[in-house]
């Protein structure tokens, strides 16, 4: 460790993100990728953007793609954050509206990113223990705290949580920020985004990446009350004037307006992960119940780790978790195509 760091630097465990490997040919259902390309529509308008005008700076605000955003989900533009994908949306709610005297509180269970962030930031967090069946307690969280935050559907293990409960959470939580972090939300969840306008204190995070197939071109944002949005402007202001650039703001508007590929494709992976649990389920895995583009599995007989490297060396990446150790039997499988799948469940009967 170099003497030149900053203190922090020391302290710090940088997520580790899902392997994306050089490899040919594999069978990559590992990072939650969509199997489906972007809409046409996404591909034309990057193209017209390769123009003269890329010279200038883009649109410190992002009005256009925070009015599309608005639109598709009928809020006022100044209720919309925008940001270079929602981790980095994440990362400014963190240090904007979830770092107080009490603890932020989390599940034991959920996305990495998590206690990452509040290393960065110095934030004092508690983790809440998930139910023996790996679902959400709201009650748990009824206690002392500098705001919650958690995915719906949950990740890793894909779980959706239903919508009255986290009315029920914003009903008895009225003084700190209760954030649904929502990744996942368009494979068959419930989203909280309705509740925005009866519950100031609720912060809604959505990303491009995942149902409208724009993991390269990085773009998130997120949805709450102008007085939230405020802050998470003032963050992003001191920060990074111009998070947004013209290739990823063209994207994102013609993807967000596409209403019609957006549904088809995101229909296509829910009907993909339903025949895919019942295969699985055929051949000995206990399936979580899965709201995301997801599945998180374990065999009654065979190891997660051990099985995640069979797989590796017949060309298919799965995701595999050495921790927390409740959960390293299972792995979680990326819904891909119905070929993808099929390799998957063609490899797994020779490998049993």
């Amino acid at each position: 460790m170099s003497k030149l760091w900053s203190d922090i630097v020391h302290k710090l465990t940088p997520y580790v993100p899902g392997e994306q490997p050089k490899l040919s040919n594999l069978v990559k259902l590992n990072t939650n990728e969509n199997p489906y390309g972007p809409s046409p529509k996404v591909l034309e308008a990057l193209k017209l953007e390769a123009a003269d005008t890329l010279r200038l700076y883009p649109d410190p605000n992002s009005d256009a793609l925070k009015a599309a955003i608005a639109e598709v989900h009928q809020l006022n533009v100044n209720q919309v954050f925008v940001g270079n994908g929602s981790d980095e949306v994440l990362a400014h709610t963190f240090q904007a509206l979830l770092k107080h005297d009490k603890p932020l509180l989390y599940p034991d269970i959920s996305y990495s990113f998590y206690p990452v962030y509040c290393g960065l930031y110095e934030i004092e967090y508690k983790t809440i223990p998930l139910a023996d069946d790996f679902t959400i307690n709201i009650d748990d969280y009824d206690q002392p705290n500098g705001g919650i935050i958690f995915p719906n559907p949950n990740a890793p293990t894909g779980i959706p949580l239903a919508l009255a409960e986290i009315e029920k959470l914003l009903q008895k939580n009225t003084q700190s920020v209760v954030v649904i972090d929502e990744a996942y939300v368009d494979f068959g969840t419930e989203s909280a985004v309705n509740l925005i306008n009866r519950y100031p204190n609720l912060l809604v995070t959505h990303t491009l990446s995942k149902a409208r197939s724009l993991a390269g071109l990085r773009v998130g944002y997120a949805l709450g009350s102008a007085d939230l949005i405020e802050a998470l402007m003032r963050v992003k202001d001191s920060f990074n004037s111009y998070p947004i650039d013209r290739f990823a703001s063209a994207g994102a508007i013609a993807a967000m307006q596409d209403a019609d590929y957006f549904e088809k494709t995101c229909q296509k992976v829910i009907q993909t992960r339903e025949s895919l649990v019942m295969e699985l389920t055929d051949l000995g895995f206990d399936v979580l119940p899965s709201g995301a583009n997801f599945i998180f599995a374990k065999h009654k007989m065979h190891d997660g780790a051990e099985l995640t490297a069979k797989l590796r060396e017949n060309s298919i990446i799965v995701r595999h978790f050495k921790s927390p150790s409740r959960i390293a039997a299972y792995l979680r499988i990326t819904i891909g195509t119905d070929a993808q799948s099929e390799a998957l469940i063609s490899v797994l009967k020779e490998v049993l």
